[in-house]
C-alpha cells in the first residue's frame, strides 16, 4: 500500500527479500509494518528459538546478541535506503561504515517480536546516517546511530 506522501505499509517477506540481498541465517527482518520513504521505517524480526546463534549464546539462557540487534536495525535501514532511492533489484549493496552510541538496554529472548524503528539523520550523496531503536512490547532493548554507504558489490 502507498499514499501520496510516500508512506507505505505491510511489506511481507517477499518484498523484504526483493529489497535485501541477505538470506537465512543472516536475514534479520521478517516484515515491514510501515515505511515513510526518505524518512523512517518500522520493521519486525520474529525471534525464534530455532535461530542459529541461540545454540551458543547462551545454552540454557538464550539471549539474542546485541550486535545482531544492531544488524537487524541496519537491515531495516538498508530497506529504507533502497526503497527511497528506488534501487530494489539493482544489485546495489548497503555497507556499514560506522556505529556510534550503541547501547544495550534489555535482553531479547526467543518468542519476542523485535520492533525495529530507524530514521534518517543525514543524507549525503551515497553516504547516509541513521538512528535506530529496537524494542520489545515498547521497552527499548538496544539503540544506535550508524553510517552506511550504498555501492556496487565488490568485483567477483
Amino acid at each position: 500500500m502507498s499514499d501520496d506522501t510516500g508512506a507505505r505499509s505491510d511489506y511481507d517477506i517477499r518484498k523484504v527479500l526483493a529489497a535485501l540481498p541477505h538470506r537465512y541465517p543472516l536475514l534479520l527482518v521478517d516484515r515491514v509494518r510501515s515505511i515513510d520513504l526518505g524518512e523512517r521505517i518500522h520493521a519486525v524480526k520474529a525471534v525464534t528459538f530455532n535461530e542459529d546463534f541461540f545454540q551458543g549464546h547462551f545454552p540454557g539462557a538464550p539471549i539474542m546478541p546485541g550486535v545482531l540487534q544492531v544488524e537487524a536495525m541496519a537491515q531495516a535501514a538498508a530497506i529504507l535506503g533502497i526503497e527511497t532511492l528506488e534501487l530494489a533489484g539493482s544489485g546495489k549493496l548497503v555497507y556499514f561504515m560506522g556505529i556510534d552510541n550503541a547501547k544495550f538496554r534489555a535482553p531479547v529472548t526467543p518468542g519476542c517480536l523485535l520492533d525495529l524503528e530507524v530514521e534518517f539523520l543525514q543524507k549525503r550523496s551515497r553516504v547516509y546516517k541513521f538512528k535506530g531503536r529496537a524494542s520489545v512490547e515498547g521497552k527499548t532493548t538496544s539503540e544506535a546511530e550508524f553510517t552506511a554507504m550504498i555501492a556496487d558489490p565488490p568485483a567477483g
